[in-house]
């Protein structure tokens, strides 16, 4: 099972979004919002040590790398919330989504074609 922290989201995030390797400044600069250097190369650190990163030295410098796939963590974290929320109930978890954002008439048609296996593809 995944278990990551909202920081650590937010820098697998990054990671995922840029597909190959990147430094902690290269990080920072696409970083959804202040970090300090330090607080980012312990997210770094503890990310590498669960293993969902690697990194590479290049000189002085070291680049990380997200290895654990996005699709993989969104599908362990979501079940983990179904656990734990809906008695494991991916419907339960769907359907507490559902009622408690503010959906336009578009998104809802989205969401009946996907349940009706039409995915528009």
């Amino acid at each position: 099972m995944i278990n990551l922290t909202p920081g650590e989201i937010e820098v697998m995030r990054v990671l995922w979004e840029h597909g190959g390797e990147m430094s902690p400044p290269e990080i920072e600069a696409r970083f959804p919002r202040p970090i300090k250097n330090a607080a980012l190369r312990f997210q770094l650190k503890i990310l590498l040590e669960k293993g969902h990163v690697t990194r590479r030295r290049v000189g002085k410098a070291y680049f990380y790398k997200a290895v654990t796939p996005r699709q993989r963590t969104f599908k362990s974290m979501a079940r983990r919330m179904a656990d734990i929320f809906f008695g494991g109930s991916a419907a339960g978890l769907i359907a507490e989504l559902i009622k408690t954002e503010k959906l336009s008439d578009d998104e809802i048609r989205e969401l009946e074609n996907i349940a009706k296996g039409n995915t528009g593809q």
